[in-house]
């Protein structure tokens, strides 16, 4: 961001980029904690681990897609250069929404689940 430049300064001097920024860590920092609780449930094995489980898969692979997917935008065309690395997490980050167990596999895992009572 520090090397786009916009209307004479670089794009990171933007408020709205900023934000973005800000946003991007939230969610980041957001889906770490929450995959960190999930393993520990796991680890512990907890009566509920495997709904924590899915919640985090869920929720983890979208997030982290979005936070790629916004990074690729800031990068601009050179996001989708191998150079700068942000092609292949955001290769990586949608197999993950794919691989063992689709998103929506994980929302019917959820709601089962929640709807047993558990």
């Amino acid at each position: 961001m520090a090397e786009r430049k916009a209307f004479g300064k670089s794009i990171d001097q933007f408020q709205a980029l900023q934000f973005r920024l800000a946003d991007m860590e939230v969610k980041l920092c957001s889906a770490r904690v929450f995959l960190r609780h999930a393993a520990a449930k796991l680890d512990a094995q907890a009566a509920d681990a495997t709904k924590f489980c899915a919640m985090a898969k869920l929720y983890v692979t979208d997030a982290c897609f979005e936070v790629a997917n916004d990074c690729l935008q800031l990068h601009g065309g050179y996001g989708y250069l191998a150079d700068y690395g942000i092609e292949k997490i955001v290769r990586d980050l949608r197999v993950h929404q794919i691989l063992e167990g689709t998103n929506e596999i994980m929302r019917v895992i959820i709601s089962r689940q929640m709807l047993a009572g558990r």
